[in-house]
């Protein structure tokens, strides 16, 4: 009799311990955040990094992809996408990490064309749809580091997604007007702050402490701390700017040495968006009247219902840490 109970127990002690296990791996997935890139890739400097932190920010990030926008700088759709391409296979994810090419227009000039079977930006916009859809309890986050053009399109052709996704946008000087991203299409703010979507806008503001250009790197540190680091992989990629390169680190050094005007610092303010994501204490996070923007400059309004959240006053020191710390110890995201 006693073998009979022993293998019982056995199986029990088994069946627990993997159910445990099984609970264990389902927890920590679900502490993941799940997430989508829309950049402008070729843009400057900042986007790139912002990529790689985001690919080699595996243990806080579920990354579902990366879609691309094109603004004024850094050529054709095609170039942008060919620049995110070209990070992520330097990060060792390509094509595990898909890459989809978005707007080459602006949100007024392509929502009429929604139903047109390849209307302009349909590959990054029905992939956001998609995987808004997909079956997992947490949302997507749709960190938009360029214009707001694939996001606001997704949201217009599937309001459906509304509440399966959290907006979180790198762009404005708000109260003030300008900043690159926002005037790449102003027609595609006003439909994020009129819509019940989740929405956060991280400040830019130019020349201001409060902003992402606060969140400075100096070329002397890149030479001296980005070397050699990231994965490795065995097929060089040949950099924006020619040469050969096998890890993410050094083309960094390359892409800030070949910066126009090559300055001795530049503000990485996509990759600080990327940061406040990873870590919302690094930035203060202040709730806020939606307000519009019309010909040119902010409206506030003080008694409109709907919110949004603002992050500013960043904490730059914490940001540009981890950066650094996050390129010397990755753990490479997985798809």
């Amino acid at each position: 009799m006693k073998k009979p109970i022993i293998l019982i127990l056995s199986f029990l002690l088994i069946f627990t311990f993997c159910a445990k296990k099984k609970s264990e791996i389902e927890s920590k997935k679900s502490e993941k955040i799940r997430i989508i890139l829309d950049s402008d890739a070729n843009n400057e400097l900042d986007d790139q990094h912002a990529i790689a932190y985001m690919l080699f920010s595996g243990n806080v990030f579920d990354v579902e992809g990366i879609t691309v926008n094109r603004t004024y700088n850094g050529g054709s759709i095609d170039a942008h996408y060919a620049e995110a391409v070209r990070v992520v296979k330097l990060c060792d994810l390509y094509p595990d990490i898909p890459v989809y090419k978005g707007a080459t227009g602006t949100y007024k000039e392509i929502v009429g064309h929604l139903n047109e079977e390849n209307f302009d930006g349909s590959d990054a916009v029905n992939f956001i749809i998609e995987r808004a859809h997909a079956k997992d309890q947490r949302k997507l986050v749709l960190l938009g580091i360029g214009k707001l053009t694939n996001i606001a399109l997704a949201l217009y052709k599937d309001p459906s997604i509304v509440d399966k996704v959290r907006v979180v946008w790198l762009g404005s000087n708000y109260p003030d007007p300008g900043e690159y991203n926002l005037v790449n299409d102003t027609t595609a703010i006003n439909p994020l702050l009129e819509s019940n979507v989740e929405f956060e806008m991280v400040m830019v503001r130019y020349g201001k402490p409060s902003g992402t250009d606060a969140v400075v790197a100096y070329l002397k540190d890149f030479q001296q701390k980005m070397p050699g680091k990231g994965s490795h992989i065995s097929a060089p990629v040949i950099g924006r700017h020619g040469s050969k390169f096998t890890c993410f680190g050094d083309y960094s050094v390359n892409l800030f040495e070949n910066f126009p005007g090559h300055p001795s610092s530049r503000p990485l303010f996509d990759m600080a968006a990327v940061a406040v994501v990873k870590n919302p204490a690094w930035a203060d996070r202040v709730v806020i009247r939606a307000p519009k923007f019309v010909n040119g400059k902010w409206v506030d309004r003080p008694n409109n219902p709907r919110k949004i959240i603002i992050c500013e006053n960043f904490d730059k020191d914490s940001i540009m840490n981890d950066f650094y710390r996050t390129m010397e110890h990755y753990v490479l995201a997985k798809p």
